[in-house]
């Protein structure tokens, strides 16, 4: 997603809304479902893209967060509810409502000192962004000096084109034979990070004004009074916006807005509701990459009918086989649509879907297109049921439906089970592997990850560990002795650019090199982690280092496992905190040979460090804990160690041997299920006062 962010940013999108929303979707249901799996690097604690580089990077004085999504009535009264909730008011207290259109373009924060702009930024990743105040400048509707304003303003907005300009501007660079752009969202985004700012003077951008950054007074006490304010400075709104003094009246808005969407001469996606009293925004403040006070839209979903053409499994990283539909193009909501989902193969048994067949096909909410129904009197004669891939199309291995221990059903999701060595899990298993939530290797992101894959450098985590060695020995090299690994200086021989053998990343690459070896005796447990076995997370990993402490050991576990019935699978499921879904999730690892030599070589190259003892006498010592929700203080991550090292066995789940739960903010069904059992439950005060000694 990272790389879909940046193309975003650069207008060149890799991927249609609707693809990239359903995965950022998709990540979310997963985060919630195995909260244990969350990397630290997520989307979904992200904004944006980072800075490319080809501007010179801003820090915002306050973040430009992103809005979660609502999708139906229900959604929007669910938010109205949260906001009363946490600012404690009685059901018969209004909470006033902004709603305005969600434009369909590109984030600016305008900034404003003693009434003059000095500053023009992107969004960029929420935190840094984009200086592009030349080129904001030439946007006809953004005032260039503004009278009776606070010494500190800025203003944010959404630059955007008219559909009537983008159409006029398309056509003149088709007769010029000059390429086009898709849709009007590109051409603003495009138009405004131009390096020469006449290219940008020469388009067709306008501005609407949609909220606050820094401000050294306020302007009013409301957002709509502060919308009114800003209009007077010459900062334009969008018409639509309006008032609304209750959630019924914000969705009778959205109707009105929705009736109107295809006559507007601007591209829109849904409706923005934004608590209207500034106080209680303040208040209210953020979570992760959203405020807690405002919330998007969506429209609902547009249908149409195609033939689905045929059927392809992909591999994720954590071995699911997801069907996609691969369709005729056809024309939804604007957007052409040329996959859609199927998601399992349940769902392909329900819908009884085939190739060839006419099917209906919908976008929800602008996220990925789905198949709806199979229109069964256009199905060509012939056509044969699916057969759904029992092996992994990518490597061979087995492709298995898990079963869940306590509903006695099998997951609806079938896997591979090849782990490490499927080519299709292996970038982004190395990825993890080298993460935050891995072995966090310093200088080995995941674009390093990217490239050393696609050269050939590294296949598998041990070879990361042997790079140095290769490198030395010049394994690299091409015919002119030069490494992949380095970058060299260019100069100019006989009118041709040519490379030297000086090397400029020579510091980075020792540095590399360092923070390699440094993570050659990281604890077992996050070096098992870091594997990405299913169902093995930071906490389990951590339960599995303290019993099998060393490499032999946990190895022999893997082996052991092989034996359905035997000791080694009685020892696993006798650990609290573990059970038969962690076992059965090791003995299918451990089954192919493939994945034992991967570790084999891993380990002959690393030294694990053996887990710390728990104290004997710390404040939670022989305690079962459970954290659940959001903490504040500090990460739930910081929070399982610490609890560790003060004796407790951290667990994932909550049982009557459960002795402690800890439940942060939102802690849902685990709270929930603690306080039927009657068992021990601190907020987040209680902990911070036992973590602090």
């Amino acid at each position: 997603m990272a790389r879909a962010d940046i193309a975003y940013e650069e207008a060149d999108p890799i991927m249609t809304d609707a693809e990239y929303d359903a995965l950022r979707t998709e990540n979310l249901a997963l985060e919630e479902q195995f909260p244990k799996l969350k990397r630290a690097d997520s989307p979904s604690e992200k904004v944006g893209s980072a800075p490319t580089g080809r501007f010179s990077k801003v820090r915002h004085a306050r973040p430009m967060l992103s809005l979660d999504n609502a999708f139906t009535d229900e959604d929007v009264h669910d938010f109205v509810a949260r906001v009363r909730r946490f600012l404690g008011l009685s059901e018969d207290e209004s909470v006033a409502l902004m709603a305005e259109p969600k434009i369909d373009g590109l984030s600016a924060n305008l900034r404003y000192e003693k009434g003059e702009l000095v500053l023009g930024s992107t969004r960029g990743d929420g935190s840094v962004g984009e200086d592009v105040s030349a080129n904001l400048r030439t946007v006809d509707d953004i005032p260039h000096t503004v009278k009776k304003a606070p010494d500190v303003l800025e203003v944010r907005g959404e630059v955007y084109m008219s559909k009537t300009d983008f159409a006029a501007m398309n056509e003149g660079f088709e007769e010029a034979g000059e390429k086009v752009f898709a849709n009007p969202r590109n051409a603003a985004a495009g138009s405004l990070r131009q390096k020469d700012v006449e290219v940008t003077a020469s388009r067709p951008l306008a501005f609407f004004t949609h909220g606050l950054g820094e401000m050294s007074a306020p302007l009013a006490e409301t957002f709509s009074g502060t919308v009114e304010a800003l209009e007077k400075l010459g900062f334009p709104p969008n018409p639509l916006a309006k008032l609304c003094q209750s959630a019924d009246e914000a969705l009778e808005h959205y109707r009105l807005i929705e009736e109107q969407r295809a006559s507007l001469d601007y591209d829109i996606d849904g409706v923005v509701y934004k608590v209207d009293r500034l106080d209680w925004q303040e208040r209210l403040g953020s979570v992760g990459r959203a405020p807690r006070w405002a919330i998007a839209h969506k429209f609902p979903a547009e249908k149409a009918t195609t033939v689905l053409e045929r059927i392809d499994i992909q591999v994720g990283r954590t071995g699911a086989l997801t069907p996609t539909a691969r369709l005729q193009p056809v024309t939804v909501g604007g957007v052409v649509v040329s996959n859609a989902t199927l998601h399992n193969q349940d769902e392909i048994e329900r819908l009884d879907v085939r190739e060839g067949d006419t099917v209906e096909i919908q976008r929800a909410g602008d996220v990925i297109p789905q198949v709806l129904r199979v229109i069964e009197e256009k199905r060509p004669k012939g056509a044969k049921p699916y057969q759904f891939p029992e092996t992994c199309p990518a490597c061979g291995s087995d492709a298995v439906r898990e079963l869940n221990e306590r509903t006695g059903e099998r997951d609806v999701v079938r896997r591979c089970t090849g782990g490490l060595i499927c080519p299709a899990q292996q970038k982004e298993r190395l990825k993890h592997f080298v993460s935050k939530a891995g072995l966090d290797i310093d200088g080995l992101g995941e674009r390093q990850v990217a490239d050393f894959v696609e050269l050939g450098l590294v296949k598998e985590p041990a070879d990361i560990f042997t790079l140095r060695a290769r490198e030395d020995e010049g394994s690299f090299n091409d015919g002119d002795g030069r490494s992949p690994l380095k970058s060299y200086k260019k100069k100019a021989v006989g009118g041709e650019t040519v490379l030297t053998d000086e090397v400029t990343n020579q510091k980075s690459l020792d540095n590399l090199f360092a923070s390699i070896d440094a993570a050659r005796t990281r604890p077992l447990g996050k070096v098992i982690a870091a594997l990405g076995i299913r169902h093995v997370g930071q906490i389990t990993a951590g339960l599995l280092a303290q019993r099998f402490s060393s490499p032999k050991a946990f190895m022999a576990l893997g082996i052991g496992l092989q034996e359905e019935e035997g000791p080694a699978r009685a020892e696993l499921i006798s650990i609290d905190g573990l059970g038969e879904t962690v076992a059965d999730a090791l003995r299918d690892f451990f089954a192919e040979e493939r994945n034992r030599g991967v570790l084999d070589r891993l380990f002959a190259e690393t030294e694990p460090e053996a887990p710390q003892q728990a104290a004997d006498d710390g404040p939670l010592s022989g305690k079962s804990i459970v954290f659940t929700g959001t903490l504040h203080e500090m990460t739930r991550d910081e929070a399982k160690a610490l609890a560790a090292r003060l004796g407790a066995r951290v667990v994932s789940s909550v049982s009557k041997k459960t002795d402690i739960v800890v439940a942060g903010e939102k802690a849902g069904s685990k709270e929930k299920k603690a306080r039927e059992l009657e068992l021990t439950v601190w907020d987040e005060a209680a902990w911070m006062k036992v973590a602090r000694g």
